[in-house]
């Protein structure tokens, strides 16, 4: 059978990932074949394209970066986590070793998430374009005054918005800002996109999830001095009064190798504690 071709995204410069791809490397050795370490973003589509499977070691931050540079080549991401939270990367360091013969044979599922195509418009010009995994996030920023935005839906008016700013949100990043601002979770292969305002001016303006096909503009009413883009928190836009955010579904996808040890339910509350039960405070005499 013809090995498995691989890439790898790690930053030798972290002591723990350079570690764990030290050992990996040394297990695969003549179980697979490495093709290059992409961790720096210099591997060219032409390798991406020639990766069976890219294997990603780091935290959440590691993996949506690297998601940005494969999803031109559909190359399945194979996330271990060697950082903090590790919520996207499905595998520990052992475990990756363990099941190794079961992914690289298709034994292991696919799941293919959407990602999302963002843009900055000034007087009629494109001048920002980025790929977003997690969220698209208009900021506020300094001097942190509410800023006002205009918001449509496959250019229909959707809502007038006072507010310190707005997120849109893929499925995949549902359990990250979005949540923390309210929004509701969201099913990772799902087809939808959540427009959560961040502590809008108004009791009535509440988190909406909408269908994926549909296209979002956001023009900037009023802004401030610091208000900005953010894209999966990794990359930044300033904004100006009359630009134009464009948000829409990007061509490619983040294809993700599950863990057959574990659903995505329990990943929700093994590191969100999602839906635990309350500690009952116990008088002694009564356990």
């Amino acid at each position: 059978m013809e090995k498995a071709k691989l890439i790898i995204f790690g930053d030798p410069k972290r002591k723990y990932a350079a570690e764990a791809v030290e050992s990996f490397v040394s297990f695969v050795k003549d179980k697979a074949d490495i093709l290059a370490n992409c961790f720096k973003g210099n591997c060219s589509i032409d390798v991406l394209k020639q990766a069976d499977f890219a294997v990603v070691f780091g935290g959440d931050g590691t993996i949506l970066s690297a998601a940005r540079d494969l999803c031109e080549g559909d190359v399945p991401v194979i996330g271990v986590n060697v950082g903090k939270l590790g919520f996207l990367a499905e595998f520990g360091v052992v475990e990756v070793q363990e099941l190794f013969s079961q992914i690289v044979t298709g034994q292991t599922r696919i799941e293919k998430r959407m990602i999302l195509r963002c843009s900055v418009e000034r007087d009629g010009v494109e001048r920002f374009v980025a790929t977003a995994v997690n969220d698209v996030v208009i900021a506020a920023g300094a001097p942190f005054s509410m800023i006002e935005l205009k918001m449509a839906v496959h250019d229909q008016p959707l809502a007038g918005c006072l507010s310190d700013g707005v997120i849109i949100s893929t499925p995949t990043g549902s359990t990250a800002y979005n949540m923390s601002a309210g929004g509701p979770i969201l099913s990772g292969n799902l087809s939808a996109v959540v427009i959560t305002p961040v502590c809008p001016h108004s009791l009535s303006f509440r988190p909406i999830v909408i269908n994926a096909e549909n296209s979002i503009q956001v023009e900037m009413v009023q802004v401030n001095q610091g208000t900005s883009l953010t894209v999966d928190g990794q990359m930044s836009h300033s904004l100006h009064k009359c630009d134009v955010v464009k948000v829409c579904r990007h061509h490619g996808s983040f294809l993700v190798v599950n863990n057959p040890m574990r659903t995505q339910w329990d990943t929700l509350a093994s590191k969100l504690n999602w839906a635990e039960k309350p500690k009952y405070n116990i008088p002694q005499d009564e356990q």
